[in-house]
């Protein structure tokens, strides 16, 4: 049986629409403001849901952190992680208005917590799931404590060995067994599609009997769709206003025209899916007809003459007897006159 969960009404797993996520993430610069645009704009795109971060900066670096090289291409060499990250910083009444107007725009509402209080915070707004980042798979303290809170945890392996995600796993199910998904994810940003390895997702799977999905930090919206019709049932993607404003990760996302793109393109490529069974379908009735073939009068057959294998000929249209039965038809005989060039249907012949 394929691994699913519940989200509300919603089911999460193999079979269901895949769970597309805008990842607003820090792409608001630290104004609340924006942050309510990326949460308009996400919901006009057709995403199920929008995610945020939530942190203090000085409990999660240290003030000596340096940036990652992605970081000083995108936000410049001055200043060290903690101060970069202090100016990305939302206060709790923003939560509180990114919730509530989510809601209002038909949206789940989460975000990735980095610290305990952070987790804390958004238990108590009420969030239905939490998105754990790559860069906590280590930090089993912080899973405990996310997995007593008993929600869905979406859980990203960016960075990640094997056996780093099975003692993750393990603590998140000891701690509380919530629902969980795991995510193929790539740390780097953007990330190279060639460095993706979507068949990890069947790694995964088979591996944690989990959901899977993939956070994708590749520009462009290939990989995703690729992801999708090999099974994701959870596509996270960094969304931004756009892709030119400062801040670190605005030129890894999408804007809101691509991510449109990507949400139109992955429900065209679910529906291409199908059930599985072979079987000729509606649209191609008319092809049917006009490209198979049928039996034909070689010559005039009188009625009550024999039909033998010299009368017959092969044609186009499929509308009479299929050729496949033409030792069913040999032996008949006509019930009717049958002109030369007529397609023979089985109301036209008679007897064994």
């Amino acid at each position: 049986m394929s691994p699913e969960f519940r989200l509300g009404d919603r089911v999460i797993g193999a079979g269901a629409p895949a769970f597309l996520i805008a990842e607003a993430g820090v792409n608001h610069n630290g104004d609340a403001a924006l942050a309510r645009r990326l949460v308009v704009e996400a919901a006009a795109t057709g995403a199920d849901a929008v995610k945020f971060q939530t942190f203090r900066a000085a409990d999660l670096v240290t003030g000596a952190a340096p940036k990652a090289a992605y970081q000083r291409e995108t936000t410049g060499g001055d200043g060290g992680q903690r101060e970069m990250l202090a100016r990305l910083e939302l206060p709790r009444e923003a939560f509180v208005a990114l919730r509530d107007e989510s809601v209002r725009r038909g949206l789940v509402f989460f975000s990735s917590p980095f610290d305990e209080a952070s987790v804390d915070m958004l238990a108590a707004l009420g969030v239905a799931l939490f998105k754990i980042p790559s860069g906590e798979i280590t930090n089993l303290g912080y899973l405990r404590h996310v997995a007593a809170k008993r929600r869905p945890i979406i859980l990203s392996t960016g960075m990640s060995t094997l056996d780093e995600i099975g003692v993750a796993v393990d603590a998140i199910r000891r701690a509380g067994d919530p629902p969980l998904a795991l995510l193929q994810c790539v740390s780097a940003y953007p990330a190279p599609a060639e460095e993706t390895n979507l068949r990890a997702m069947d790694t995964l799977r088979e591996r944690f009997g989990c959901v899977v999905g993939l956070s994708d930090h590749t520009t462009g919206i290939e990989v995703s769709i690729a992801a999708v019709a090999r099974g994701a049932a959870i596509i996270e993607k960094h969304f931004t206003v756009d892709k030119t404003l400062p801040g670190p990760d605005h030129r890894a996302s999408l804007d809101a025209a691509e991510f449109a793109a990507l949400v139109q393109s992955i429900r065209r490529v679910e529906a291409a899916l199908g059930d599985g069974d072979k079987r000729p379908m509606p649209s191609e009735a008319d092809t049917r007809r006009v490209a198979r073939k049928s039996l034909v009068a070689a010559r005039p057959i009188g009625r009550g003459e024999k039909i033998t294998r010299e009368m017959i000929v092969v044609k186009r249209p499929g509308t009479g007897i299929s050729p496949a039965d033409l030792e069913r038809a040999i032996g008949r005989t006509a019930a009717r006159p049958l002109a030369a060039d007529e397609v023979i249907d089985w109301a036209a012949l008679e007897g064994a």
